[in-house]
């Protein structure tokens, strides 16, 4: 029995799981890296990124050279210099989160060029959000903190650009809900 490999399978499972049913919380075992990554990041990471898929760090990560050792290492994948080059960048400092411009948006013919931000919050706790768009039943509401105060307009630019754009999946600990960008989010109450 290979555990690594369902371990692998999970997190996959899970990412997919929250992509389907956006804002719904899912668990993921998380794998033990170097802080501050957290770990359902370090999980996801090793699962979806290979020697193909550039990873970007925001300064809250890069500032610790142990994770960028640590994603080379699992997962063979080279570390982006700028965010526009990844496939996947990883933020540690949720109110730092880039201007989602600053990354791959895909184009008109090759909207699966963009990038995935995997955005590590505190919790998932705090102010909620409201959710509606595929995947969901009339509305969902979802919190997560700290985000940037400006979170639900740049989400809301983000769809505008669909099919274009990028998706977020949030985490907080073993914990992953998914921001496709073909959701209408907008703050609940």
């Amino acid at each position: 029995m290979n555990v690594a490999a369902f371990a692998s399978q999970a997190a996959f499972r899970a990412a997919m799981e929250a992509f389907a049913r956006p804002g719904e919380i899912h668990s993921i075992r998380g794998v033990a890296a170097p802080r501050p990554l957290m770990p359902a990041t370090a999980a996801l990471v090793q699962t979806l990124a290979d020697y193909e898929t550039p990873v970007w760090l925001d300064a809250a990560l890069a500032r610790e050279p142990a994770v960028a050792d640590w994603v080379r290492f699992q997962t063979g994948a080279p570390i982006a210099r700028e965010p526009g080059a990844a496939a996947f960048a990883l933020i540690g400092d949720s109110l730092a989160l880039p201007d989602f411009a600053q990354f791959a948006l895909g184009s008109e013919e090759y909207p699966d060029r963009s990038a995935t931000l995997l955005v590590q919050v505190r919790s998932f706790s705090g102010p909620r959000l409201r959710l509606e768009g595929p995947g969901i039943k009339g509305a969902r509401s979802l919190a997560a903190e700290p985000l940037p105060a400006d979170f639900v307009e740049r989400l809301a630019a983000n769809r505008a650009l669909f099919p274009r754009g990028v998706d977020l999946l949030l985490i907080a600990g073993d914990e992953v809900a998914a921001l496709p960008r073909s959701l209408h989010v907008s703050r609940d109450g």
